[in-house]
């Protein structure tokens, strides 16, 4: 029963995970099909959140705030972290465990862990099974934001910025690589952005429940 269990979770997730690339292949795939959305979005993007190309950089981090914003909102969405945490916790507790088992050469509870261990495997699959679901999302709601962001910057090919390690970098060049100036600026912000987002979401999602951090539960 629980075999049947695990491999229809693993279908629905491999079902998802191949619409998901049929989404993005329709979003990406086609050039023309891009530079349609941009323009779709720049009429109300370009005065608001690109002010009219006047404060490139600006634009960049909020729309990196807004992505990394609305990323962490459908994770949370989907995503049971109570039910995580607990699985995290056994997870630790379990190793610890087993460890200690084997370092005494207790072959008794080795093999006592051992059955547990597929319980504690599906624990954890379930507790993450959410954690596919916001990919849906990321394309029909973030992705556009993305392609818009990459347009209005191929727009404005001549606007230079100071870092510590030079006076003047164009923000469409590519000083590492295949990575774009602007991208990069763009994945350390959010990097440490999207750490704080995640972590506020997570306070809240536990808060609201009203539980406090789960205790390990492994015996």
């Amino acid at each position: 029963m629980l075999k049947k269990l695990d491999e229809k979770a693993q279908t629905n997730q491999m079902i998802l995970f191949l619409f998901i690339m049929l989404i993005s292949m329709f979003i990406f795939g086609d050039p023309g099909r891009r530079v349609a959305i941009a323009e779709a979005m720049n009429s109300a993007l370009f005065p608001t959140l690109g002010f009219n190309g006047a404060y490139v950089l600006l634009t960049v981090f909020l729309s990196g705030c807004l992505v990394t914003i609305l990323s962490s909102f459908f994770t949370n969405l989907f995503t049971d972290w109570i039910a995580v945490g607990r699985s995290q916790e056994k997870a630790r507790a379990f190793q610890a465990e087993m460890r200690k088992a084997r370092m005494d050469n207790d072959t008794a509870k080795v093999n006592k862990l051992m059955k547990h261990q597929t319980t504690l495997m599906k624990e954890q699959q379930e507790a993450s099974s959410g954690m596919m679901k916001p990919m849906i999302f990321l394309f029909l709601f973030i992705a556009p934001i993305f392609i818009w962001l990459t347009y209005f910057l191929s727009q404005i090919p001549y606007f230079y910025f100071s870092v510590p390690w030079a006076g003047t970098v164009i923000v469409t060049g590519r000083a590492i690589g295949i990575m774009s100036n602007w991208f990069l600026l763009y994945m350390v912000f959010t990097m440490v952005f999207g750490q704080v987002v995640r972590a506020g979401f997570k306070y809240l999602s536990w808060n609201m429940k009203g539980v406090g951090q789960p205790k390990d539960q492994t015996s």
